[in-house]
């Protein structure tokens, strides 16, 4: 094989329609997904911009207005929020699906967090036009219509026999022409990415590797084309043959795996836990204050003797209550974890038999847009929140006299401190 063999095959394949059409395609739809991607990763940064200037705002208007650590707690606001990563405008993932950002109070967690609802989406495949969706769902087709008539359309037109007889080598016709087929619908998808990596900040290491994982990708689906050709049909049958395995592997085994997810692992939804804290806090009101600091001390022994209340309303004895309504809701959140945590390593299994979802999968890791980063920023929310209470506890238990000047030392969300899971 020369460079000869290889110029003489780029020039046939360029000059042909239907293949510069495709590649045309191609590269419009990865810059419309690189551009929307990259529009709503801005978006949301400028979104997180803003609510930290209002977050600081609405805290010193707060710390202004009252002169007690109980209303200061009830009324302030904490922002906390998960940044989208640089890499985050090419694998849009579940950002849309798991809150990426809460504002927080001294009042009982779990409700906070578990406002809205989550499903379990690792599986499902329609959904953002972001750029791994592109390459995942929508270039194995490309590359299907670039490749299924290899060898047909030579049969077709008769030039097969001449084609074979007249070949220098075995390496320098059907595999070198897959090869560049390849390496062109590579460079249209990619060529994009690599811009928006540039403007969105993407290390040069993980740029390459994701290119090379779209590489080989492409080369995993062309391998099939490729062999399939082989097989003396006409284009039509090839093309049936391998939007069968396109369709089977892209959605059919997706969707069925997310059925039989679904079904085999049963838990709690976040409503459940919304509805069990609430009305843990809610009955809370109508019980005498000795049973609900009972079993305050019961997981917070430290403050045995600190407990007792001389009043119908006091701000210890509230925000006790609150505590107790998240620690009994606290199992059936741990199981609304755990049935997701298992939900999702099933899915990795399942992802096994699907190409584009291990693609989609492995590319929203790198980009923390998956399901695991929205735990992991749970679970710092969980952390500042304990932080908070650590604060508060003791200037309310111990009735000290307000001083603004403690307040310097109330925490902030820690955006890069890492939560212990």
């Amino acid at each position: 094989m020369s460079w000869a063999d290889i110029r003489r095959e780029v020039l046939f394949l360029i000059r042909r329609k239907s293949v510069v059409a495709l590649l045309v395609i191609a590269t419009l739809l990865s810059v419309f997904a690189v551009w929307t991607g990259s529009v709503e990763v801005a978006q949301q940064r400028a979104t997180i911009e803003r609510l930290i200037e209002a977050d600081k705002l609405d805290r010193s208007a707060v710390s202004k207005q009252y002169n007690d650590y109980g209303y200061i707690a009830y009324y302030t606001f904490h922002l906390t929020y998960a940044p989208p990563s640089p890499l985050a405008f090419a694998a849009l993932g579940v950002r849309d699906v798991y809150p990426w950002k809460h504002r927080i109070r001294m009042l009982a967690l779990e409700g906070q967090i578990h406002e809205s609802d989550t499903q379990n989406p690792e599986l499902a495949l329609a959904g953002k036009i972001d750029f791994t969706f592109v390459v995942a769902v929508f270039a194995p087709l490309l590359l299907l219509l670039l490749l299924h008539d290899l060898r047909a359309s030579e049969r077709a037109a008769g030039r097969y026999a001449f084609l074979m007889v007249t070949r220098k080598h075995r390496y320098n016709l059907w595999p070198l022409r897959t090869g560049i087929m390849v390496a062109l619908l590579w460079l249209a998808l990619v060529l994009p990415f690599i811009v928006g990596a540039v403007v969105n900040g993407v290390s040069a290491g993980l740029t390459l590797l994701v290119a090379v994982v779209v590489a080989a990708y492409l080369l995993g689906w062309a391998a099939l084309c490729y062999w399939i050709s082989r097989v003396n049909a006409t284009a039509p049958v090839l093309a049936s043959c391998i939007l069968g395995v396109w369709l089977l592997t892209s959605f059919i085994i997706p969707s069925a795996g997310n059925v039989f997810i679904k079904d085999y692992y049963h838990g709690p939804q976040g409503g459940a836990v919304l509805m069990t804290q609430r009305e843990a806090v809610n009955a809370a009101w109508d019980l005498p204050h000795e049973t609900t600091m009972t079993a305050f001390l019961k997981n917070h022994p430290e403050w045995t003797g600190k407990t007792e209340t001389s009043s119908l309303f006091e701000w210890k004895w509230y925000y006790a209550f609150q505590q107790v309504g998240d620690e009994k809701a606290l199992p059936l959140a741990q199981a609304y974890q755990q049935t997701a945590q298992d939900r999702y390593q099933a899915a990795g299994w399942v992802a096994l038999l699907s190409p584009a979802t291990l693609l989609q999968r492995q590319l929203t890791r790198w980009a923390e847009t998956d399901a695991t980063a929205a735990w992991q920023y749970n679970d710092r929310v969980r952390a500042f929140h304990a932080e908070l209470r650590h604060f508060y506890y003791p200037l309310l238990f111990g009735n000290a006299d307000y001083d603004e000047a403690a307040l310097k030392k109330r925490p902030e969300f820690d955006l890069d401190k890492k939560a212990d899971r």
